[in-house]
């Protein structure tokens, strides 16, 4: 018996993880480095990584990229080695 297309709709859904990358507040890093790295890495607007990282400030902690686990990866390597501390949850 096939699935119909609803069906496997579902099913390919259920197995992709969609995850989140947070940014995490930290007592060192200023606000334009991080503006700088959200620009240049993840591909943010400026006004959109300001918001972001006072969103962190006040939060404590602010999602800034939605996808998949090994690309979520990548972007949290780069972040990591400019300093920054993310989260995949």
């Amino acid at each position: 018996m096939a699935l119909d297309y609803n069906e496997q709709n579902k099913i390919h859904k259920k197995s992709v993880a969609i995850k989140t990358l947070y940014l995490i507040d930290d007592n060192f890093n200023t606000f334009d480095h991080v503006i700088d790295c959200l620009v240049a890495i993840c591909d943010h607007t400026p006004i959109q990584a300001e918001q972001c990282a006072l969103l962190t400030h006040i939060n404590g902690k602010c999602d800034i990229v939605r996808g998949e686990i090994p690309e979520l990866k990548a972007f949290q390597e780069d972040l990591e080695l400019y300093g920054l501390n993310v989260q995949i949850l």
